[in-house]
Parts: structure tokens; C-alpha cells; sequence
């Protein structure tokens, strides 16, 4: 047990982080591991790979992520905004190598490799992208000669603009979703705002019409005719589960899932353990999201309170986009469950991102006031 009169580095970290994010973040984590067992088998088998080969590798990759996790909870709001810096900058510039040298998976160059591992920059780009908007933000609220505002709708369209290129749609309205709420935190203008609004509309209404999966993936969603077989498969795994699981290992839908261990990892869950066992993740999500937005509002710095609010919002953009596709709320798409989906890229960009609201969230050491230590020092010269 570490004391409180420790003045250690890492004692002071213990008493001022907040205890309840970090337990909640490593509760997801178990929680991917132990899906992970119930989920990949199935899939490794059916590709030829050993059994528990993405087990392993999700366990490999949690180790680094619980480690950065932690790592990154220890900086200060500086160093926060200038490794948001890095890795905005480096993610952006291997986006553009990927477009080119990327692998191609189903029309989309999403990964690249780099030192014999498979790597999704748009993942790293997320949470980077927020801290410097809200940054952005910040600095025109404190000085409104800064252009911040400005600066942060053009790396928008920079970043839509390679998202589009992938192409991503479903990173790309993550992206925009999270920015226009921050946008909104940020006391924009309700006219700008609507015109934003607009252009999402139209921007939607040109994907539909130029991108031919988009238009598929939508036109199967309204009317359920054409290839529907993972989302059905996926709400059948969630009717055979009820409320209680037929039991850990017991499901067979996840084995005729051929994305059962990332986008419906979910429905897995809702197989083996139940309602009750996907009701606890989604309060764990609803949890780590009220919280953060509760903290906040009540924060005096506005880049503390942008750059939190943004990066819980997408945190429960994305959970509610990837459980919303499994129970067929919302069209397919290709978005991992936070924590729990299998990915290496998306783990440890998680792990960044919830690092950094640890780091946020942190206990400000109190200030004392100047009349106590007066008070002493007179009742020390009448002593």
C-alpha cells in the first residue's frame, strides 16, 4: 500500500489519478481478452492458423497497451499537446504513404507495414487530431485574434480529405461527428453550425451517390434484400444468447461469423453471456463517457475541458457505432468495439487516448491560501 506522505513520482500518481477511469479501462481490457478467447478459436481455425493465435496476439498487445496506458496518464497538459503534435504529424504523413503502399483489403488501403507489423495510422490520428483541435480551440477562446477556429476546419478537411481517399467512411463521420461536438462545446455560432450541418447532409447524400459499397451497405440496411448475412447472423447469436449465455465456449453462430473476434465481438458476447453480460459492457461504456463530460463541465481550463470532452465522445461514438451495427441500428461498417475488438493499431491508439484522459482527469494540487500562512505566522509572533 503506498501512503500518503509519500512524495514519490509514482506515489503522487496513485493519489491524484482518477481510480474509477483506470478501473474501468482495465475491466474493457479483461473483458477483450476473455471474448477473445470465446471468439477468435473459431475464426483462427477456419483460416488455418492455430487455435488460440489471435488470443496470443491480443494478450501480446495488451501488454504494451496497459503500459502506455499508464505511461501516458503521468504528463502534464504540455507534453500532452506535444505528443499530439508527433503523432498527428507522423500519422498524417503515413496516411499518404499508405494510399500508396498500403495494403489493399476489400477496395480499401487502410494498413500499412512498418518493421514487419501491420499498422492502421488513422487509428493513432484520432485522439491526436482531438487534443489539437481543442487546442485550436482554446487559443482562439483566449485570444480571438488567433485564427484557431480557422486552423482546426482546415485540418478537418485534411484529414476528411485522406479518410475519403482510403476511402474510410465510417472513420471519416466518427471524425466529423466528434469535431462538430467540440465545435459545439466551443460556443460556436448556431449559424455556422447549421451550415456545418448541411454540408454533412450533402456530404452523406455524395457518398451515397458516388461510393458504390456506401450506397450497398445503406440500400441492405433499409431494406434487409442482398448480403445481410453477418448483421443476421449477428442478431441471431443475440437471440439464442436470452439473458444469461448458453455459456463460455458453448456458442455456435461465432463459428460461422467471419468477423465474430472484431466488428461483432459484441454479438459473441451476447451469445455466450448473455443481455446481462452486454448490458455491463454498454454501462461500462456509458460510464467512462458521463464521467468524463461531468469532469469537464466543471473544468476551468478550456483546453482541458475541449480535449476531454472530445476524446470521450469519441470513444462513445465509435462503442455505439460498432454495438449499433450488431443489433442492426445502423448500417455495416468496419469499426472495432474499444478495448475488447481484436487490433493491434486500434488497442494501442486506445490506449493512448484513454491515457491522456487519465492525465487530464488528474487531481490539481490545491493552492494555500496566502491569510492561513498569515494567521500562522501571527499566531506564531504572539507564541
Amino acid at each position: 500500500m503506498i501512503s500518503r506522505t509519500d512524495r514519490s513520482l509514482v506515489a503522487n500518481w496513485w493519489w491524484t489519478v482518477d481510480r474509477w477511469f483506470l478501473a474501468a479501462f482495465l475491466m474493457l481490457m479483461g473483458l477483450g481478452v476473455i471474448l477473445s478467447f470465446a471468439a477468435s478459436p473459431a475464426v483462427a481455425e477456419r483460416i488455418g492458423l492455430d487455435s488460440f493465435h489471435f488470443v496470443t496476439r491480443q494478450i501480446i498487445f495488451m501488454i504494451p497497451a496497459v503500459m502506455v496506458l499508464i505511461g501516458v496518464s503521468f504528463f502534464n497538459t504540455r507534453s500532452i499537446r506535444r505528443l499530439a503534435l508527433v503523432m498527428l504529424v507522423v500519422s498524417l504523413i503515413l496516411m499518404v504513404i499508405t494510399l500508396f503502399f498500403g495494403m489493399e483489403v476489400k477496395g480499401s488501403r487502410r494498413w500499412i507495414y512498418l518493421f514487419g507489423i501491420s499498422v492502421q495510422p488513422s487509428e493513432y490520428m484520432k485522439p491526436a487530431f482531438v487534443v489539437i483541435c481543442a487546442w485550436l480551440f482554446a487559443e482562439h477562446a483566449r485570444q480571438p485574434e488567433i485564427p484557431g477556429n480557422l486552423f482546426a476546419m482546415i485540418l478537418l478537411g485534411l484529414v476528411v480529405a485522406l479518410l475519403i481517399a482510403q476511402p474510410d467512411l465510417g472513420q471519416t463521420i466518427l471524425v466529423l461527428g466528434t469535431w462538430g461536438v467540440m465545435f459545439f462545446i466551443a460556443g460556436m455560432p448556431w449559424l455556422w453550425i447549421a451550415i456545418l450541418g448541411g454540408l454533412g447532409i450533402i456530404g452523406g447524400v455524395l457518398a451515397y451517390a458516388t461510393f458504390p459499397h456506401v450506397a450497398d451497405r445503406v440500400d441492405r440496411f433499409l431494406t434487409g434484400e442482398g448480403d445481410t448475412f453477418q448483421v443476421d447472423m449477428s442478431l441471431e447469436a443475440m437471440t439464442r444468447g436470452g439473458w444469461l449465455g448458453q455459456g463460455p465456449g458453448e456458442g455456435s453462430v461465432k463459428r460461422i461469423l467471419p468477423d465474430s473476434h472484431t466488428d461483432f465481438v459484441f454479438a459473441v458476447a451476447g451469445e455466450e453471456f448473455g443481455i446481462i453480460m452486454c448490458l455491463l459492457i454498454l454501462a461500462l461504456f456509458a460510464f467512462i463517457v458521463l464521467r468524463g463530460l461531468a469532469m469537464a463541465r466543471r473544468e476551468e481550463d478550456a483546453f482541458v475541458r475541449y480535449a476531454l470532452s472530445g476524446l470521450v465522445i469519441l470513444f462513445g461514438f465509435q462503442s455505439i457505432i460498432n454495438m449499433a451495427v450488431n443489433v442492426r441500428l445502423m448500417p455495416a461498417k468496419g469499426m472495432t468495439l474499444p478495448f475488447i475488438s481484436y487490433g493491434g493499431s486500434s488497442l494501442i491508439a486506445m490506449a493512448i487516448s484513454m491515457g491522456i484522459v487519465l492525465a487530464l482527469t488528474r487531481k490539481k494540487p490545491e493552492k494555500r491560501r496566502p491569510v492561513l500562512a498569515g494567521v500562522s505566522g501571527a499566531a506564531a509572533a504572539a507564541g
